[in-house]
């Protein structure tokens, strides 16, 4: 699994998942041990480029739109998903979830 550190929280995410162009997906990301205030961040990292960040969600918000039609991102307690509504071959890359307590 891809794991993230940051103090003392940790997250998880699955090792891979994959779609076809247009059909959407969700990557799931768990954080159990997130604080009352923790943030959530979600990154991309394309070929042969660093990781650039996407967007981030405070714990507990239910939706956020990041980018109109494309991609949402949720959470909960213990989770948040990245939505990608409408994915193209563009979009795919190294999906990474981070904490910031």
């Amino acid at each position: 699994l891809l794991a993230v550190a940051a103090g003392t929280a940790q997250v998880q995410q699955e090792t891979s998942a994959e779609t076809t162009e247009g059909t959407g997906i969700i990557i799931n990301c768990s954080h159990p041990n997130i604080e009352t205030r923790g943030m959530i961040y979600w990154y991309h990292q394309l070929p042969g480029r660093g990781p650039a960040y996407l967007v981030s969600i405070h714990k507990g918000t239910k939706e956020l739109p990041g980018l109109p039609g494309k991609l949402s991102v949720a959470a909960d307690g213990q989770s948040s998903t990245l939505c990608l509504a409408r994915p193209r071959r563009g979009d795919a890359a190294v999906y990474y979830c981070a904490l910031r307590d």
